[in-house]
């Protein structure tokens, strides 16, 4: 007799945990806006002035990348070489995928607009894989890039077009707290000749154990809720962590000292209607006071990673226009770094 699986923890629409520690991650929300967190599949044909392809970087830890490459411009020569942004996608460490459709869509967008080639990470998730895991997977994402800059790997999309001297570490959501953590960990490495020049955390996922005012009073919205943060954090903080864990919260007095930290300039990009933006706000104080390059773009009148939300992209004009505010913000950051 087969035993039936119970459900044990869930996050609605979103996330479903058994009893056997299987995980369902099948989108079971609202049908209409399904198509943003399915997979988009790679196109070495440019759609829309931009070209696609999936890398495995290690066979051992099966570790993958999407790369996004620009069309060429009329302007471009033979010896144009282009930044490098690499991005980490969010999801609460526990779900999406790098090929997702809303990252498809803002980073296909990004590499464009930027004239950049983008190289997203395909991040293990938790449970199944607790924090450090996606940090580890995001360093070592930036040391393939190193490999190919010293010639010690080979990929044509990167090696023969990529400017490793210009290297950028962007993320969503939680995937700002790995822009965090992997640039204070390069910070310590030597990464020549490739050069990380600036960091971009969008809506990063910096909280606390004691609950911001913006968290009590802000409005939930699509893509945070009180209950994503807590369930999504307790599954995958290391285990017998508090939100006051470094990750989570580097602005902490159990993080380390960010006056000690070697980081590159900062774009830290925050939303005024973000649930948790007393807290991202609490972090770009601290790395002030640590006396850190850092920038700050906020999006007035938005809500937590607004710009992935499509179907508000196209509906809602100032959601579109705020959305174009942000990836030109982001390209006036990467032309001047």
């Amino acid at each position: 007799m087969v035993r039936e699986k119970k459900l044990v923890d869930e996050v609605s629409g979103w996330f479903r945990l058994y009893d056997d520690g299987s995980v369902d991650r099948t989108w079971t929300g609202p049908p209409q806006v399904k198509f943003m967190a399915e997979p988009v599949p790679p196109h070495d044909e440019f759609i829309n002035g931009v070209a696609t392809k999936d890398v495995m970087v290690d066979e051992m830890s099966g570790l993958r990348v999407r790369i996004y490459v620009p069309e060429r411009k009329p302007e471009d020569n033979d010896e144009t070489k282009l930044p490098v942004i690499l991005h980490f996608h969010g999801g609460g460490f526990c779900i999406s995928q790098a090929d997702w459709f809303m990252y498809y869509h803002m980073y296909s967008s990004l590499a464009l607009a930027a004239n950049a080639i983008c190289v997203s990470v395909y991040l293990r998730l938790a449970p199944e894989h607790r924090l450090p895991a996606p940090i580890n997977d995001g360093c070592s994402a930036l040391l393939w890039l190193r490999s190919l800059a010293r010639a010690e790997s080979y990929e044509s999309w990167l090696s023969d077009d990529a400017d490793f001297s210009r290297v950028f570490l962007i993320g969503d959501s939680s995937g700002g707290n790995i822009v965090h953590e992997v640039a204070a960990r390069a910070g310590r490495l030597d990464l020549s000749p490739l050069k990380l020049t600036g960091a971009i955390p969008i809506h990063p996922g910096f909280v606390r154990a004691v609950r911001s005012r913006s968290e009590l009073e802000q409005p939930e919205s699509p893509f945070l809720t009180l209950d994503m943060v807590d369930k999504f954090l307790s599954l995958s903080l290391p285990v017998g962590s508090t939100k006051d864990h470094p990750i989570t919260c580097p602005m902490g007095s159990r993080a380390p000292d960010l006056d000690t930290l070697k980081l590159p300039p900062f774009l830290l990009c925050v939303a005024e209607k973000d649930m948790i933006v007393d807290t991202e706000m609490e972090y770009f104080e601290a790395m002030r006071k640590a006396n850190k390059d850092v920038e700050l773009l906020i999006s007035p009148g938005m809500s937590h990673s607004f710009y992935l939300n499509k179907i508000a992209i196209d509906m809602d004009p100032q959601t579109g226009a705020q959305t174009e505010s942000l990836i030109s913000g982001i390209v006036e950051f990467v032309k001047k770094h």
